[in-house]
């Protein structure tokens, strides 16, 4: 049965797992608004406190406030923006390892996120897992959808962190073995989505705030051949979304690309945000590889608590297809441009 009102997830809880605060506001946001809507308890977890951000926004370039103390700041942001989300929080504590620059780029510090040892990174996130025992957990997938050094290293301390929790030798005194029953890849950052919207756009005849992106991708090797397993039909969420992007006002600038006409047009052209199936726990059929959009509702075929099952067909609506077609599993964006 699909619904979309009262709180039918009541029960149900999801860890999203973000490398820095904004993250959770930039990618799956409008999602995670949607199932704290429905009644689901969603939790993000911010491994680090963002403190070599920069300031993006010219309006607080010259702020006090912000120089003194961007981490502090930082922390205030993320607090309000989870709020407009309706999520709980939670930092896991190490510090941001920074963008590097340069070619070679240098070296993240000594002692920032990147350069702890998986093990010992991992600890508090399968103590959170363990405490908070989520049904279905977010992450970034091998690349850290794009190429930061934290990113990269959410990706390997999630999934470290999952298998770890599941198992009941490691690390007891860090609580009661939990399973995650289902893993996610967050592919707000798909090139695949990205490419669509740029040539929606230039198709429309506005100038693309996405070619730099795309360029880059290419140049990085970053066109992952995704497998785009779920689309979440989020759109009534999209606003809430902005405002908890917007939350984080050192980051984020009003009047810049990201809020001009193509956040209006990927608002109506891509209403969904897309997931990939990393880990099923749920004992159901697998999923058949190849085919995307294969589900509408990340707890799809979860068991609850009291042992009742989320039909496999889960309780959101599918999102009906208005858009052109986009790139397939099978091809990328570059295999794409040359048909």
């Amino acid at each position: 049965m699909s619904v979309s009102s009262g709180r039918p997830f009541h029960g149900l809880r999801m860890l999203a797992v973000h490398a820095h605060p904004d993250d959770e506001s930039s990618k799956g946001a409008a999602t995670t608004a949607l199932y704290t809507s429905l009644g689901a308890r969603v939790m993000i977890a911010t491994m680090t406190g963002g403190e070599a951000g920069d300031i993006l926004n010219p309006a607080l370039l010259n702020s006090p406030a912000a120089r003194r103390d961007i981490a502090g700041l930082r922390r205030d942001e993320m607090a309000a923006a989870a709020e407009v989300l309706g999520a709980e929080h939670r930092w896991i504590g190490f510090v941001d390892s920074g963008l590097p620059e340069g070619d070679p780029a240098t070296e993240t510090p000594h002692g920032s996120f990147y350069q702890v040892p998986t093990d010992v990174a991992a600890r508090p996130l399968v103590h959170l897992i363990r405490s908070f025992r989520p049904h279905v957990l977010t992450t970034y997938d091998e690349r850290g959808g794009y190429p930061h050094p934290d990113h990269i290293k959410n990706h390997i301390v999630s999934m470290t962190a999952v298998e770890q929790a599941a198992d009941a030798a490691v690390n007891p005194e860090l609580g009661e073995p939990w399973q995650v029953q289902k893993v996610y890849y967050n592919m707000d950052l798909s090139p695949r989505k990205w490419l669509a919207i740029h040539e929606k756009m230039t198709a429309e005849g506005h100038e693309s705030p996405f070619a730099d992106m795309l360029e880059k991708y290419r140049s990085r090797n970053q066109e992952r051949n995704s497998w785009l397993t779920a689309r979440i039909a989020c759109g009534q969420m999209l606003e809430r979304s902005d405002r908890a992007l917007l939350s984080h006002a050192t980051q984020i600038d009003p009047k810049g690309g990201f809020f001009s006409e193509a956040r209006k047009i990927a608002k109506t052209f891509w209403p969904t945000e897309e997931f990939e199936l990393a880990i099923d726990n749920t004992g159901r059929e697998p999923l058949e590889r190849g085919s995307d959009f294969l589900e509408s509702d990340l707890f799809a075929g979860v068991t609850r608590d009291d042992g009742r099952r989320i039909p496999d067909a889960g309780l959101l609506e599918p999102y009906v297809e208005t858009r052109a077609a986009v790139p397939s599993a099978g091809q990328t964006p570059a295999e794409k441009e040359n048909v």
